[in-house]
C-alpha cells in the first residue's frame, strides 16, 4: 500500500457498521419485485418482472442459501464482518423470503391477473373454462399430453422418485379401495409443452397443470384421485471440487453439472392447499426443516408466464427499443465515411486510431460494435492475432464464429473461456470444444480464480510497425444479453494498455501473472491496492481542503476493508455518491462516520451492470471503467480489468451518465441507514428516467446524424448541486 490510513475516531470493527450480504440481496430482490407491483409499469412488463423475480430467487436459493447450508452442515461456526454465523444467516434469509414471496403470490392475484383480464387477456382455471372448451382441453390432454407423463410411484415396490432441480410437479394421492392408504405419485409437468396453453390465441388461457389436474383419471385408470398438490424443489448449486488437486478441469466441471442434479435441496415451494401427507412425504423423504418449506397459492414459478410479453400488444408493453448503431463506427447516410482527420475510410481500425470510442450497450447495437470489431479482425489480411477472454456468450455466439474464421484466415487465435463461470459451464464446454476443433488454442482457466475479466485484443500490422487494438468491456460477450444489460466498453489503440493486455493473455497460458501493469488495474495482483490508494488520496485532499469526491457505480459492494476505507473517507470529509445495484454492506448516513455517503439503487427495464469509478483527485478527476466490483471475490479471487478513461470528451459522456443517475426520480432509490430503501419520485417536476433519457439522446444523435463521441447532452439536467465536480449531491 503506498497510502496509509488515517485512523477512524470509532471502533470501525464494530458489526453494527456492516450489513448483511444475504440480507442485502433480498432487499434488491424487493426492489425487483416492486416493479411488478408499481401501478406507473406498463402490465405486461409486471408479469416480466414477476417471472424476473422467480428466476432471481430461484438462484439466489442455489447459490446463497446453499451454501450457507454446506456451512452448517460443515459445522461452520465463524462470524461475518456483521456479526451472523451461517444459521443464524440461513435462518434469517428463510424468515425474510418467506413474505416476499407471498406478496408476488398476491401481486399476480390481486392485481396482475385481474388486469390481464380487463385488457382482454385472460388465464383461467380450468372450472372457468365452458363445457365446449373442457372437452377440447381433454382431447388435448389425451393426444399432446399425457403421452409425455411418467408418473412415479412411492410405495413398497418404488423408491422415492428423483425430482430434478425447478422443476413443476403434481403430487397425486391415489388408492384403489377406500380402505386402503393412499399412495403418493409424483407427475412431472412437462417442460416441453407450453406452460399456458392457449384456448383463444392472445387472449385464454389455461395452466397446463390444471389441464392435467383435471383430466388424471386419464393417466390414472381404476383408482380414485383422493386428492393432488403442486410443487417444486430448488437445490444447491454450490457443488465444488478441489482444484489444487484435480487432473483436468474439463472432468471438473462436467462432474460438477453432473453433481447439481442429485445436490442437496435447499428449498421446498408447495401448494398451499396440499394435504398433510404430501407434505409429511416431502420433508422425510428429502429430509428438509419446517422452516425451508415455503406454502404458496398457486401457481408456482412464473418464469413460464414471460410468454405473454411476446403477445402483439403495445398498449402493455414498455416503448419498443431497438439498440443503434454507434455514431463513430456508422457510415454516413451519404456512402462516405470521414475520418477526424477529413480523409474517408471505412476501416473500423482506422476510427479507434482516430480516438478511443466508448460503447453503451443497450443504445448502442453490440452487432455494430463489439461483433464488428472482431469481424473485422477475422477477415482483415493485416490482422496477425487475435485474443479474447470469455466468461459467458450467447449459445448461437457470432463473436466465437468470428474467431474461428479469424483462425481458418491463417490468424494466431488465443481464446480464454472460463469454465467455472456459473449455470454456463455447460454451453462454454461445448465452446471449448468447438474452437479447439478447428485449431484454436483455448486456456480453460485459472487454478484457484475465475476469469472475468471482458476483454480482446487485437495484433495488427501497419505502415509503422505492429500496433495493437484493445476492447475492455464491463459486460459478457454476449449479444442477447447486451440486449437487456447495460454495459460500458472502450475500443481504444491505446499502447500502453494494449501491452497491458498482452502480459493479461500471457497469464492465462502461462505460469504467472505479472504484478506491474502500465495503465490497466488488474486483479488479483494490484487492483485492491489501487484502488484503496485512490481512496485514501481522496480523504488526503478533504483534510488539505482540496475537492474531494468519489462517485462509484458498480453492482455489489461488499469487501469489508473497502467499506472501512470509505468510512474513513467519509469522515474526512470526502463526499461520496455510491450507485450500487444490489449487495452493499455499507450503511450511508450514520454519524460521525458516513454523514457524507449516500448509496443509490435503479432498477429498471435494462439491468443496471456497467461499472464507472470516479475520483476528484483535488481538481485533476480519474474516471475509470471495466468488470470488477467492489467485492472481495472480484478483488481477490477473480481476474479482473478496470481501464482508465483519460479521452476528455469519454470523461464528459462518464460524467453525464453519473449526473443521470444521481438525479434520476424515476427509477432511483436512497439506502436508509437502517439499510431500508426510499424509492424517490417526481415532486411537481419533470420526470427523469435514466434509461429513458439514454434511449432519447441515442435516437436523437442517430436520427440528427451528428458523429460526435457522446450520446448526451449535459444541458438536459438541472442543475440541482449534482455536478460531479467537488460539489455535494442532493439524496433527497
Amino acid at each position: 500500500m503506498t497510502d496509509e490510513g488515517a485512523s477512524s475516531s470509532v471502533d470501525l470493527d464494530d458489526p453494527a457498521y456492516y450489513l448483511n450480504r444475504e440480507l442485502s440481496e433480498l432487499r434488491f430482490q424487493k426492489r425487483v419485485l416492486h416493479e411488478a407491483r408499481d401501478e406507473r409499469t406498463p402490465l405486461l412488463e409486471r408479469v416480466r418482472f414477476l417471472a424476473i423475480f422467480t428466476r432471481n430467487m430461484d438462484e439466489f436459493f442455489m447459490k446463497r442459501v446453499g451454501g450457507l447450508k454446506q456451512q452448517i452442515d460443515a459445522g461452520v461456526t465463524e462470524r461475518t464482518v456483521d456479526g451472523r454465523t451461517p444459521r443464524e444467516q440461513w435462518s434469517e434469509v428463510l424468515d425474510t423470503a418467506r413474505p416476499m414471496f407471498r406478496k408476488q403470490a398476491d401481486c399476480y392475484r390481486e392485481t396482475v391477473k385481474p388486469a390481464l383480464a380487463t385488457n382482454g387477456i385472460q388465464v383461467l382455471e380450468y372450472d372457468e373454462l365452458t363445457d365446449t372448451e373442457q372437452a377440447e382441453m381433454r382431447t388435448y390432454f389425451d393426444e399432446s399430453v399425457l403421452p409425455t407423463l411418467t408418473p412415479l410411484s412411492f410405495d413398497p415396490a418404488h423408491p422415492f422418485p428423483f425430482i430434478s432441480n425447478r422443476s413443476l410437479s403434481l403430487a397425486v394421492l391415489t388408492r384403489k379401495r377406500p380402505d386402503e392408504e393412499s399412495t403418493f405419485t409424483r407427475v412431472k409437468i412437462p417442460p416441453n409443452r407450453p406452460r399456458l396453453v392457449a384456448i383463444e390465441a392472445g387472449s385464454r388461457y389455461v395452466r397446463i397443470e390444471e389441464v392435467i389436474r383435471a383430466n388424471l383419471d386419464l393417466l390414472f385408470p381404476n383408482v380414485e384421485v383422493v386428492d393432488t398438490a403442486l410443487f417444486r424443489l430448488t437445490r444447491n448449486a454450490e457443488v465444488r471440487r478441489d482444484e489444487e488437486v484435480a487432473e483436468d478441469l474439463i472432468d471438473i466441471i462436467e462432474e460438477v453439472i453432473e453433481q447439481r442434479r442429485f445436490a442437496t435441496v435447499v428449498r421446498l415451494e408447495l401448494e398451499a392447499s396440499a394435504p398433510g401427507q404430501v407434505r409429511e412425504t416431502l420433508v422425510e423423504q428429502l429430509n428438509l426443516t419446517e422452516q425451508e418449506v415455503f406454502e404458496l397459492p398457486a401457481p408456482l414459478d412464473f418464469r413460464d408466464f414471460e410468454v405473454l410479453t411476446d403477445l402483439d400488444r403495445p398498449d402493455l408493453h414498455v416503448e419498443r427499443w431497438e439498440p443503434l448503431p454507434h455514431p463513430r463506427l456508422t457510415p454516413s447516410r451519404s456512402g462516405t465515411d470521414t475520418r477526424l482527420d477529413g480523409t474517408q475510410d471505412g476501416d473500423v481500425f482506422a476510427k479507434i486510431s482516430d480516438g478511443d470510442i466508448l460503447l453503451h450497450h443497450p443504445y448502442h447495437s453490440f452487432e455494430d460494435t463489439v461483433q464488428r470489431f472482431l469481424e473485422a479482425a477475422a477477415s482483415d489480411p493485416d490482422v496477425l492475432a487475435i485474443k479474447a477472454a470469455i466468461y459467458r456468450t450467447a449459445s448461437d455466439s457470432q463473436i466465437i464464429q468470428s474467431l474461428i474464421d479469424a483462425a481458418e484466415n491463417g490468424k494466431q487465435v488465443a481464446v480464454m473461456v472460463e469454465l467455472k463461470a456459473r449455470f454456463d459451464e455447460q454451453n462454454n464446454l461445448e465452446w471449448v470444444r468447438t474452437l479447439e476443433e478447428h485449431g484454436i488454442h483455448v486456456a480453460y482457466g485459472t487454478v484457484g480464480l475465475k476469469t472475468h475479466t471482458k476483454t480482446a485484443l487485437v495484433v495488427r500490422r501497419e505502415d509503422d510497425g505492429v500496433k495493437l487494438y484493445s476492447h475492455i468491456g464491463t459486460g459478457n460477450y454476449h449479444s442477447e444479453t447486451a440486449k437487456g444489460y447495460v454495459d460500458l466498453g472502450l475500443l481504444t489503440s491505446d499502447g500502453d494498455i494494449g501491452r497491458d493486455l498482452v502480459k493479461l493473455f500471457n497469464f492465462f497460458t502461462g505460469p504467472s501473472l505479472d504484478e506491474q501493469f502500465h495503465k490497466l488495474l488488474i486483479a488479483p495482483v494490484a487492483m485492491r491496492d489501487q484502488f484503496t490508494r485512490f481512496i485514501r488520496r481522496e480523504a488526503a485532499h478533504a483534510r488539505e481542503d482540496r475537492s474531494a469526491r468519489i462517485v462509484a457505480k458498480v453492482n455489489g459492494l461488499e469487501d469489508p476493508a473497502i467499506v472501512r476505507e470509505l468510512y474513513e473517507a467519509s469522515e474526512a470529509g470526502v463526499d461520496i455518491d455510491l450507485v450500487v445495484r444490489d449487495i452493499c454492506r455499507l450503511r450511508p448516513g450514520v454519524p460521525d462516520i458516513s454523514e457524507n455517503i449516500r448509496v443509490h439503487s435503479h432498477v429498471g427495464r435494462f439491468l443496471e451492470h456497467s461499472r464507472i469509478f470516479y475520483f476528484e483527485n483535488g481538481g485533476d478527476p480519474e474516471y475509470y471503467i471495466g468488470s470488477a466490483d467492489w467485492m472481495t471475490r472480484n478483488l481477490d479471487y477473480r481476474v479482473e480489468a478496470v481501464a482508465p478513461i483519460t479521452d476528455p470528451t469519454i470523461q464528459a459522456q462518464l460524467q453525464f451518465i453519473l449526473r443521470l443517475l444521481l438525479a434520476d426520480n424515476r427509477r432511483r432509490w436512497v439506502m436508509n441507514a437502517d439499510g431500508s430503501y426510499t424509492q424517490q419520485r417526481p415532486d411537481d417536476e419533470r420526470v427523469i428516467d435514466t434509461q429513458a433519457v439514454l434511449m432519447d439522446e441515442a435516437r436523437r444523435v442517430h436520427e440528427s446524424e451528428e458523429w460526435t463521441q457522446g450520446i448526451a447532452r449535459e444541458t438536459d439536467l438541472p442543475d440541482a448541486g449534482l455536478l460531479i465536480d467537488g460539489e455535494a449531491s442532493s439524496a433527497e
